[in-house]
């Protein structure tokens, strides 16, 4: 009895906390943790933002609140009854200036910051069908521009952040996920090696985009640097979450070409064109063929992905996966992903040792159409059908000279996709363990030991059967493929942060070292015919190991004195084996200054004012990348089969000198940058504004050199400078804070302008090098890189106009006033470079309903328009080869009989202004009444609208050259999410 009194009388003095947990909009926050101070009890709130604590010992307690992205509160309370009530309202203006942001080996204040960085939440990307991480950031971020690659299912995009510093060599940012360094290589078989990272999994993307930033990264940097973190478990309930994205995709639009009247009437109005003495008009079929209606169609796709997160005896934890199906709009397009991912950030010895252990798994299936056939859509005769009752060409309507395929014929393009079988699969998993240890005798001092991975393999195969008309052989064709990467990392730094007051600075410093492995494995197989038959060509190796090394040495310095002056320094040292032992070695410097001006006296007290502060950097970083492997080697390679020499009935392979230039080095980019932070009313307004200017020298570029002087007339090697200067604003408003009405907007704007100095060892102002092709004719050059132009400009004769405003065939301008009209007089003009590109978003909220959007807008960008050139002449239409074929719209307006490839009439504006989504979300509450759940539902609309001059299919074309592009779909969106 006296035990059960006792029992009792303990159970008596515990009592229980419960409340809400709300935003500033009274909206309920999901995932805030509860602590109560100097205790083990913590609780996290559920999707309906309340939470419990039970088993409380009744007296007085402090209750601590915090959540990532607002400011933390604290509520001292005296406990008396058994059960209190305590809601939370949490602010996120208070956290705009102490929100922890990622850096290069650590975190730091954003108040803080002497870089340029910028730092996009979950909260913040973009929404919709979103296959690729980087997608969820486009329109984003000040001076990155991010353009899809088309709209192939799980395609990748160009990232460029302040333009790129390159020529040859790579221009794409360091990407790191999670700590771990991702090479930048391909995947054999994937359509884009991020779209093997699911981004449903990711938490938050950093922008480092300044040498002050970017140089504690050191020979990977120039072009910056992108970390992104991934989501993790938290302290407090279990939380199960399910999200589903359902899209239905269509055409948003075609490449205007003539209808199969059209064509007729065209002949009509050619009677006399003729070939062999037969009117073309005798080869025309009596189909109405719309080759871009066969060849695409509507697409269903389905995104799903569940997750369960907690803490197991106060370990938190988060287990993953996800499922996507997405279908193309090319017919047999499809791409499949099945995604796992399991994180836990255990901590030992009384929380000294912190363990954070991530790995990420992924299996991807895909089937590749034959993408060649949108070009051919275009291109052939829409007279004609798409099948026929001879079954020579599996039933396709082929062109025949004779009695054979006429080879110089566009190919039926609904049978280039069905008669071609190509499929792929991938596996890739990618992790680390991350130990921090901070020492107990001496807290302020932090071990950091990363050990981290990324592997893949993929395997693919494609089949031909030997009745295609495809240009492979006439025996058909069938091929395997199969390669695998190994990366490795392993990092170690050591940190050291200390306040110390009686002298108001604060210390943080820190020194590491870094070694990378990457190594990829490419298996070569033998070419069959359909029936198995081997093709005469073997390779002479069955496994090629390309293979790359990188060891690092760093630094960082970080000195703050009165919480106003910031000073940081840093320091990389790389040794890379792509360059020869005597130029190994490159040194990355880099230093930065903040001056916090708000927290001056004669600002401190403003009513108005919460930020101010200036940044002035300056900072080297290298380049390596994209240019290979042995380039510093002397070495031979294989011949092409068709150079094989035959003795006897048997074929044999010979091996040739390459090119090669022992002295290759670093690429090195020096940057200076100044910014301007700012904040108004509490950080309701906020933004930044920053000019930079970027010097490339040593540029790893292609250059001719005279015969007999290498083993070849052209030469990797370190020649040439080049500059980069821009501007970069951008501004974050809260325009509404009411109850029930929220409002926020963001808009960024940036000028970028890229120029080569130098391109050769002896400075020649007329000197070029070639930069791009294009499809017709024979080795036609449009893009060049010249000395005082931007990269990649166009270079062609000026087109002459008749009175009434249509171009001349074949008559330009004499440039030079020579009385002759030659290649001398072919002149630079614009370039794929836009000069500005804007970005804006908004979200309003009222009660339950959120609409939210974002837009995106480039200008100064021209684009040469290859489609035209190519195909809207008439000798294309009736080619003397014996065959018809169908042109773009713009042969009305030129009327040209043969092409007139280098008109700069072809080069077109491509300024745009598109809606990338437009999306209406739904927040149900509770769907199952007693019980901690939460039901939104969402609608929306991606590539919802574009405004340009631009006539041809989609104006944004990374290269600049428009010409068999894949049409990037209008996506109607409907998903659901739910949370236990």
């Amino acid at each position: 009895m006296l035990c059960f009194v006792g029992i009792f009388s303990a159970y008596a003095q515990l009592g229980s906390i419960n409340g809400l947990v709300v935003d500033e909009i009274n909206h309920p926050i999901a995932g805030a943790v509860i602590r109560i101070e100097g205790t083990k009890l913590a609780s996290r709130t559920g999707s309906d933002g309340k939470y419990s604590l039970n088993g409380i010992k009744k007296g007085p307690i402090t209750l601590l609140v915090s959540f990532v992205g607002y400011g933390s509160q604290k509520n001292t309370v005296n406990l008396s009854q058994e059960a209190t009530v305590i809601n939370f309202q949490l602010q996120r203006a208070e956290e705009v200036l102490n929100e922890v942001v990622v850096i290069g080996y650590g975190t730091q204040k954003k108040q803080d910051l002497t870089g340029s960085i910028t730092t996009v939440t979950a909260k913040d990307f973009q929404k919709g069908t979103i296959t690729t991480p980087e997608q969820l950031i486009q329109g984003k971020v000040a001076g990155v521009n991010i353009v899809s690659n088309g709209g192939q299912p799980g395609g990748g995009s160009m990232i460029r952040i302040r333009g790129g510093a390159s020529l040859n060599a790579s221009n794409d940012p360091l990407i790191v996920i999670d700590g771990v360094p991702f090479s930048g290589n391909g995947i054999n078989n994937a359509p884009n090696p991020l779209a093997l990272i699911n981004p449903a999994d990711i938490a938050t993307f950093t922008v480092l985009k300044d040498a002050n930033a970017t140089a504690i990264y050191g020979s990977r940097a120039s072009n910056g640097v992108i970390l992104i973190t991934t989501k993790r478990g938290g302290i407090g309930k279990p939380l199960i979450e399910f999200n589903t994205n359902n899209s239905y995709s269509t055409i948003a639009k075609k490449v205007d070409v003539l209808s199969a009247d059209e064509i007729r009437g065209y002949f009509d109005a050619h009677p006399n064109a003729t070939y062999a003495n037969a009117p073309f008009k005798n080869l025309l079929g009596d189909a109405n063929t719309d080759w871009q209606d066969e060849i695409y169609e509507n697409a269903f796709s389905t995104d799903n992905n569940l997750t369960f997160s907690g803490a197991f005896k106060g370990t938190p934890y988060r287990l993953s996966g996800g499922y996507l199906d997405q279908k193309g709009m090319l017919i047999t397009d499809r791409f499949k992903r099945a995604t796992g991912g399991f994180t836990v950030q255990p901590k030992l010895f009384d929380g000294h040792l912190k363990i954070d252990l991530n790995l990420k798994g992924t299996l991807t299936k895909a089937h590749f159409a034959n993408q060649g056939a949108i070009a051919n859509a275009i291109q052939f005769d829409p007279t004609q059908p798409v099948r026929t009752e001879n079954d020579v060409y599996g039933g396709y309507f082929e062109w025949i000279a004779g009695e054979v395929l006429n080879r110089n014929a566009a190919r039926n393009p609904v049978a280039m996709i069905l008669m071609q079988d190509n499929n792929g699969k991938t596996k890739r998993s990618f992790g680390n363990v991350q130990l921090d240890y901070s020492f107990h005798f001496l807290p302020e001092l932090h071990a950091n030991l990363n050990l981290g991975y990324d592997v893949s393999s993929g395997r693919g195969n494609i089949f031909v059967p030997a009745n295609a008309a495809l240009n492979f052989a006439s025996e058909g064709f069938q091929n395997e493929s199969h390669s695998t990467q190994n990366n490795q990392v392993a990092e170690f730094y050591l940190n050291y942060a200390k306040n110390i007051e009686s002298i108001r600075s604060k210390f943080d410093l820190t020194a590491g070292y870094g070694y990378y492995d990457n190594k990829t494995t490419n298996y070569n197989f033998k070419n069959y015919s359909a029936d198995g038959v081997t093709v005469k060509f073997t390779p002479a190796f069955p496994v090629n190991i390309p293979r790359n090394k990188l060891l690092s040495y760093y630094g960082r310095l970080v000195y703050t004195f009165a919480d106003k002056y910031i000073l940081s320094s840093t320091m990389r040292a790389d040794a890379s084996s792509r360059f020869s032992e005597k130029n190994r070695w490159g040194y990355f410097p880099s230093v930065g200054f903040t001056w916090r001006l708000k927290e001056e006296n004669f600002l401190r007290k403003s009513d108005y004012l919460s930020d101010l502060k200036i940044r002035l950097s300056y900072g080297q970083t290298g380049n390596k990348d994209g240019i290979g492997d042995y380039n510093y080697l002397a070495k031979y390679y294989l011949n092409a089969p068709a150079g094989q020499y035959q003795i006897g009935d048997r074929f044999y392979d010979y091996y040739s000198p390459s090119d090669y230039d022992p002295d290759l080095t670093w690429e090195s980019t020096t940057t200076y940058n100044a910014g301007l932070d700012f904040g108004f009313w509490e950080g309701r307004i906020n933004g930044s504004l920053d000019v930079y200017n970027k010097r490339t020298k040593n540029l790893l570029s292609s250059i001719d050199i005279p015969s007999g002087t290498n083993f070849n007339n052209i030469l990797l090697t370190n020649v040439g400078n080049m500059k980069v200067k821009g501007a970069e604003f951008s501004i974050n408003l809260d325009l509404l804070q009411k109850k029930e009405l929220h409002w926020t907007i963001g808009f960024n704007a940036s000028y970028n302008k890229r120029e080569v100095t130098n391109l050769s060892l002896n400075p020649d102002p007329r000197f070029k090098i070639s930069a791009g092709t294009i499809t017709g004719g024979t080795g036609v050059n449009i893009k060049y890189n010249g000395i005082g132009k931007t990269p990649q400009s166009f270079f062609v004769y000026k087109q002459i106009y008749d009175q009434n405003g249509k171009p001349l065939e074949n008559v330009y301008a004499d440039i030079n006033h020579d009385g002759i009209v030659n290649t001398d007089d072919q002149y630079f003009y614009k370039s794929p470079d836009p000069a500005f590109t804007l970005g804006f978003s908004t979200s309003f909220n009222f009660r339950r309903w959120t609409v939210s959007t974002v837009m995106r807008s480039n200008i100064g960008n021209y684009v040469y328009d290859n489609v035209s050139s190519n195909f809207a002449v008439q000798n294309s239409i009736m080619s003397s080869q014996g065959f018809v074929n169908n042109a773009s719209r713009d042969i009305f307006n030129t009327q040209f009989i043969s092409n007139q490839y280098l008109s700069d009439y072809y080069i077109k504006n491509a300024s745009f202004l598109k809606m990338d989504n437009l999306t209406l979300v739904f927040d149900a509450g509770k769907i199952i009444k007693g019980q901690s759940n939460n039901l939104r539902i969402s609608a929306g609309c991606q590539n919802v609208f574009v405004i340009t001059k631009y006539k041809g299919l989609d104006p944004e074309v990374f290269s600049g050259i428009d010409f068999n592009l894949y049409p990037r779909p209008r996506i109607y969106n409907l998903g659901f999410s739910v949370g236990f």
